[in-house]
């Protein structure tokens, strides 16, 4: 009999952990389904295959928890706010980045790209980390319309027509500029503008 290779060994534990998870919340079919989806959306663009079942991980359960709230099978004890830019590998990632750490977790945030890139912007995470917000974990994630049912607030920076509209949710589109190409001193200033957009956004929700 064939030993099983090791990342079918790590995608079945993956499983069964969360199965145990969600146990009375989704079937292990459901779960299956949910990590064949997120391993094909993240497998084209995957630069070092040793870290894709983390990230095929991180990014089902993220997917599961978004479908649990969009199907109100667990309750939001918080606001749930969704940045989406084209790549999600700048803009999206430091908004995100950002309202967690300015509301100090008294909010949900997640980021999506309509056509995410392979890694996120290392000057983003240059200049996050001189305001003590560490990007390095972070990974370019597909738009799903998981994410935006379960979103309350969705900011979209540059996508157009690409986010799905659902009635009674609150879209603002900002005109930030884009990182792609800029040198680390303007990068910086859309840090600043970003970080502007997200305080008067929080205090809009009243963080």
């Amino acid at each position: 009999m064939a030993t099983p290779e090791p990342a079918a060994n790590e995608y079945a534990a993956l499983i069964n952990d969360l199965t145990y998870s969600y146990q009375g919340v989704f079937t292990r079919e459901s779960i299956t389904a949910a990590v064949e989806e997120a391993r094909a959306a993240l497998e084209p663009g995957a630069t070092i295959p040793t870290y894709l079942p983390i990230l095929v991980g991180r990014f089902a359960k993220e997917q599961l928890m978004a479908a649990a709230q969009a199907d109100g099978r667990v309750v939001k004890s918080v606001p749930e706010i969704l940045f989406i830019c084209v790549q999600n590998a700048g803009r999206s990632q430091m908004a995100a980045a950002l309202a967690e750490h300015l509301s100090g977790g008294t909010v949900h945030v997640r980021s999506a790209g309509s056509m995410p890139t392979d890694q996120v912007n290392p000057l983003a995470v240059q200049v996050l980390s001189e305001r003590g917000i560490n990007l390095t974990e972070s990974y370019p994630k597909p738009l799903t319309d998981l994410a935006v049912r379960a979103a309350d607030v969705i900011i979209t920076m540059g996508c157009g027509d690409t986010c799905p509209f659902y009635p009674g949710k609150r879209y603002e589109d900002w005109d930030v500029a884009d990182l792609h190409g800029q040198d680390i001193e303007t990068v910086r200033d859309i840090r600043d503008d970003l970080q502007r957009r997200v305080s008067a956004l929080l205090r809009s929700l009243g963080i």
